[in-house]
């Protein structure tokens, strides 16, 4: 096999996903790809007639969202022969595009491949509830297919982490204290600029800015404001979850008969719904060589896991675990972690089983801090982890996030 080299990495800012509050909220899914696809074409002087593929993530491929790889690098005004396909792992959208794109590069198959994802919550959640009201909701992860929840009950994703919680025994204060230490990092990084380099300013068409800066953070964020929070998840606990009148934390005691749920994410401690897009460019060594590009990175192994899907959170860790064994290497052997912040305890729970040193861990916070714009989250996290291994003169990056259904992809990068 050949090596898969990561030449650019480049996101957007992101937006408060809501329509009437976001910046972004008015744009077109397509506008954004487009958007962070041009960036890339530009910074690297891309002949776009020899891109292989374009492989893109989006959470929730519908309605505009439906095929943005192939119409998003359409509207970046990509030749007409870079094709398209896109990829949905759910949260794990934008890493997986990535992975499949390094894996067609590693094979010998394709030279030259722009991977990454977008998604826009803002339109998501508003057509969401537009169907809901319509009665043409889908009931959820495993709603509507009453066979499938009997074998594996699939409950609301606030509520299971809530859950894990209280498997695990992290309490409030704990979680609490995770969430102030992402706003701290991610204001920090911010105000020194370290996600300058990756980032590019979102422009309408007629030139205007729309968008040149993280819109989510709130850097005033004290311990004392996160604990007059109400807990999001409560009354969801015990909403309907079918049409059997089934709730959302019957369906989890199904599974587990002795937890007690007890209500301790909020808005504080969940990542924020926002609007984003991020891409990277992936090239073949020879492909590199031949037109004078410098690779930043080679992706040294990827892998994937399923877990429990009544809890659906637990992933990273096991999905870390086996990415390491697939690559011969060790906790020690990697310098910056990056685990995508769903809800506190996903990584409060990933640094007590793995027993990583917090000070290597999502070192410029996440997306409790900065939002988590579901298909494009993974490809933000890996242009993160390199941007940071660059400023501290680092090798090796491990990231990985859970995703619906219990699922986890993982992927090891390491410096050129």
């Amino acid at each position: 096999m050949t090596d898969a080299y990561i030449i650019d990495a480049v996101r957007t800012p992101r937006g408060i996903g809501k329509v009437g509050k976001g910046a972004l909220a008015q744009m077109h899914p397509e506008h954004l790809t487009a958007t962070v696809m041009k960036a890339l074409k530009e910074r690297n002087n891309l002949d776009t007639a020899e891109v292989d593929d374009v492989i893109w993530g989006v959470g929730a491929p519908f309605g505009k969202q439906g095929s943005l790889a192939r119409m998003g690098a359409l509207d970046a005004d990509y030749d007409v022969r870079a094709s398209g396909i896109g990829v949905s792992r759910f949260c794990g959208s934008g890493l997986s595009a990535t992975a499949f794109g390094a894996a067609q590069i590693m094979s010998g198959m394709e030279d030259l491949i722009v991977a990454g994802g977008t998604e826009m919550l803002s339109y998501v959640n508003d057509y969401g509830a537009k169907l809901h009201a319509a009665g043409m909701g889908s009931g959820g992860l495993g709603g509507g297919n009453p066979r499938l929840q009997a074998k594996h009950p699939q409950s609301n994703q606030g509520v299971a982490a809530d859950a894990i919680a209280a498997l695990e025994g992290i309490g409030r204060d704990a979680l609490d204290a995770f969430s102030l230490e992402s706003q701290k990092r991610a204001a920090r990084a911010i105000a020194e600029g370290r996600f300058a380099r990756s980032t590019v300013s979102v422009k309408d068409d007629d030139g205007n800015v729309v968008l040149d800066h993280e819109e989510f953070p709130r850097p005033e964020t004290t311990l004392e404001g996160l604990a007059a929070l109400k807990p999001s998840f409560a009354a969801i606990a015990d909403m309907a979850a079918d049409k059997d009148g089934t709730t959302f934390r019957q369906l989890i005691n199904r599974r587990y008969p002795d937890v007690k749920i007890v209500p301790v994410h909020h808005a504080g401690s969940s990542s924020g719904v926002v609007d984003g897009s991020a891409g990277l460019l992936l090239a073949s060594p020879g492909y590199a060589a031949k037109h004078g590009m410098k690779p930043r990175a080679r992706v040294i192994a990827t892998a994937n896991v399923g877990v429990d899907p009544t809890l659906m959170l637990t992933g990273p860790g096991p999905a870390a675990e086996k990415v390491l064994a697939r690559a011969g290497l060790k906790k020690s052997d990697i310098d910056l972690w990056e685990v995508n912040e769903a809800f506190a305890v996903v990584v409060e729970k990933f640094i007590r089983d793995l027993k990583i040193d917090r000070e290597k861990i999502n070192v410029n916070g996440g997306a409790i801090a900065l939002g988590h714009p579901i298909g494009a989250t993974g490809a933000i996290l890996i242009g993160t982890v390199l941007d940071e291994l660059e400023r501290r003169d680092l090798k090796r990056g491990l990231v990985t996030m859970c995703a619906a259904g219990g699922m986890a992809p993982a992927i090891i990068i390491e410096r050129v």
